[in-house]
């Protein structure tokens, strides 16, 4: 096993009974918090009582207008309306009306965008040859939507223009309701309007805590990648789950990174159940730090795996302190830290440079791949403010699903780049230069373990997607972060139980399914199935070259497109009857874990009957934990260190814990097998003295 360091200047871990060392906050180094509660939002300071109602006053003195941001609700289309005008203002640009969305039986407008004026472009014959053209495609808009509550709620948010902005001069149309058509007295009066409902939407979304420290003061300080953002309060919080874990998970591991002041800068942790289950399912990871990138109120990254039955489950989080190469590489080594430094043989991230390099360090033996969904979800941000964008994206999604070879890849990106005039797009240029990292023709000898998106309609969810929203306070995430567990560890029970428990319904009398009905669990073998059932959408497989044991096979299959046409598509499909080999070129194998329907076709037309040992995945079976456990058990010798026996002690002692509460006989033998394998060992003990 590799040593793994962590070469930080100061770290506090804890591990079992551990003691866990109270980390002070810098709260005696912030500015003193009188009575009147203090709270930041997107870097302006704003008091709850006691502010001047005009303006938003920054630290320096200055007069700010709040940045909208996702979560912000108000009491009508008006009021939203007249906040973004406002805001507009301020920062220099015009507002206009891009989209607005009507129920159809009482007109009643539910949702809308507002956008930069200088969205879009004009269309040719509306361009008027005497005035000068202000429109460049400008990616800045909000749009918001009535909720339940009949409040107008903001759900998407680009604050970035592509053009220079000006001098805060723009006139403010205010919006008013038809109600009412005296216009406001004074932009001033409009601005302590719209300041007094921001300030109730803030208390809505839960941001009303005191906050250690100024996050302008954060933004332009040199050091504000040195220590964690912290709220007042934030520290115990961690202090008191840190102690509760270690008394109620004695298998819980963390690790704190300390600056030199001794301020908490980064943390990791992870629970019993996940470094179990790290133990079974190491060979593919998502590594996904969304919640970090997207400024969330929590700066969590998450570890990410895929169980037996294709369920997400989390293999360790943290805290950093910033998107740092420094912060990564001390996260990373955390991790390998509590997994004896059993390396992933997959890793999936985002498309980041930093992280690209921090994983280069501390997983050299890994592959690294980009998650082709977080790419695609940045499609119309980049491109969206191109003439032809609709044309782009879809010639785009075309050459990334439909290539079946590298040249194909390349042929159809080098029309689609001509064709569009967008051959110096920035994007698109370092897009293509790191394509062997995220598209799919060039992905087909990594192995995903059904983690990759190689289909149109795949994509990567975050772990705490339902729990967690930009304005989420570390003290409520920690609480949301038990229900998240608790839910998947559930939902694995519930999948084991009904695996062992129930023999799936057959849908055909195809061999391969009688075969692996017996095998898989029930979600595999739903995904395995379709690809048999699918086999009757191939209708032709013959010989195209022979070489030796080795023949390429060509299988032709009707492939459902849009507006429900058929296309034929044509796969090559390598075989080796010797070597009871066989390879398609879709690669599904290495994606998904499982034979594909062409690859079964010639497996059909060669007149074998049962799979190949070597594509049946242990990681998919009914057993695969008990197997597991027992191939980990033969592999440790003598020498092998104490963390290692008490790892491999506390999985084989959870497989027995998860076995014995299938049913009550399972409990009383489980039961009985723990008191005499104890009595037992203190036999041992006794006998040594």
């Amino acid at each position: 096993m590799e040593e793994t360091s962590l070469d930080s200047e100061q770290n506090v871990a804890g591990q079992g009974s551990g003691r866990f060392q109270e980390i002070e906050s810098d709260d005696q180094n912030s500015e003193k918090i009188e009575s009147d509660e203090l709270f930041v939002q997107n870097g302006v300071q704003i008091e709850a009582n006691g502010l001047d109602d005009h303006n938003c006053v920054t630290e320096d003195g200055q007069k700010e207008f709040v940045a909208p941001a996702v979560g912000m609700e108000f009491e009508s289309y008006d009021d939203a309306y007249n906040y973004y005008n406002c805001y507009s203002r301020e920062v220099g640009f015009r507002v206009r009306v891009k989209n607005s969305w009507f129920k159809r039986n009482s007109r009643e407008k539910y949702g809308a965008v507002l956008c930069c004026s200088s969205q879009g472009f004009k269309r040719i014959k509306d361009v008027n040859r005497l005035r000068k053209e202000t429109r460049t495609g400008c990616p800045a808009m909000m749009r918001m939507r009535m909720v339940d509550s009949k409040r107008w709620r903001v759900l998407e948010v680009t604050l970035e223009h592509n053009h220079s902005l000006g001098t805060k001069a723009y006139k403010t149309i205010m919006k008013t309701g038809t109600g009412n058509k005296k216009k406001l007295d004074s932009n001033c009066n409009a601005e302590v309007q719209t300041i007094k409902l921001y300030r109730a939407l803030v208390i809505d979304a839960g941001a009303t805590r005191n906050a250690n420290f100024s996050a302008r003061r954060c933004q332009t300080s040199s050091d504000c990648h040195d220590k964690l953002n912290l709220r007042k309060g934030d520290t115990q919080a961690m202090y008191n789950y840190f102690c509760r874990m270690q008394l109620t998970n004695p298998n819980f591991f963390y690790l704190m990174d300390l600056n030199d002041e001794g301020q908490l800068r980064n943390v990791f942790w992870i629970d019993a159940r996940s470094r179990a289950a790290y133990a079974y399912f190491v060979d593919v990871i998502y590594i996904d730090n969304s919640y970090l990138s997207n400024k969330y109120e929590i700066p969590l990254v998450a570890f990410v795996g895929t169980n037996h039955h294709g369920q997400s489950m989390l293999l360790g989080c943290g805290l950093l302190a910033g998107e740092t190469k420094a912060s990564y590489v001390w996260m990373f080594k955390a991790w390998l830290t509590c997994s004896l430094g059993r390396f992933p043989q997959t890793i999936i991230t985002e498309r980041c440079k930093v992280l690209e390099t921090a994983i280069h360090e501390v997983f050299p033996r890994s592959l690294h791949r980009f998650a082709l969904s977080h790419i695609l979800r940045k499609v119309p941000e980049k491109l969206g403010g191109l003439r032809n964008y609709d044309v782009i994206r879809k010639a785009l999604f075309k050459t990334i699903y439909e290539g079946l070879k590298p040249f194909d890849f390349e042929a159809a990106w080098r029309v689609m780049i001509q064709r569009s005039g967008v051959g110096d797009h920035e994007w698109l240029c370092s897009l293509y230069n790191d394509r062997a990292k995220w598209a799919p023709v060039y992905l087909k000898d990594t192995f995903f373990a059904g983690m990759a998106t190689a289909r149109s309609n795949e994509t990567l969810t975050a772990f705490f997607d339902k729990y967690v929203h930009k304005q989420t306070p570390l003290k409520e995430f920690l609480d949301k972060y038990e229900l998240a567990l608790q839910k998947k560890f559930k939902e694995e029970a519930l999948a084991d139980m009904e695996s062992r428990s129930s023999n799936p319904e057959l849908k055909t009398r195809c061999s391969f399914e009688l075969q692996l009905s017996k095998v898989y669990t029930r979600e595999i073998f739903k995904r395995f199935q379709l690809e048999v059932e699918e086999m009757y959408s191939c209708f032709s497989t013959t010989k195209l070259h022979v070489d030796g044991q080795v023949v390429i096979f060509l299988v032709k299959e009707r492939v459902l497109e849009e507006g429900n046409r058929r296309e034929i598509r044509d796969y090559e499909v390598l075989y080796n009857r010797e070597a009871a080999e066989v390879r398609c070129i879709c690669s599904c194998f290495n994606f998904y874990g499982y034979l594909c329907r062409h690859a079964l076709c010639v497996l059909n037309f060669n007149g074998v009957e049962e799979i190949p040992s070597k594509y049946i995945l242990s990681r998919w079976k009914k057993d695969y934990k008990r197997l597991c456990a027992l191939d980990v058990e033969s592999s440790f010798t003598e020498s092998t260190e104490q963390v290692q026996w008490y790892s491999q002690l506390y999985i084989s002692a959870l497989q027995v814990v998860e076995e014995g509460v299938i049913s009550l006989d399972h409990y009383k033998v489980a039961l009985n097998a723990f008191e005499e394998s104890l009595s037992r060992v203190h036999h041992i003990e006794e006998k040594t003295k």
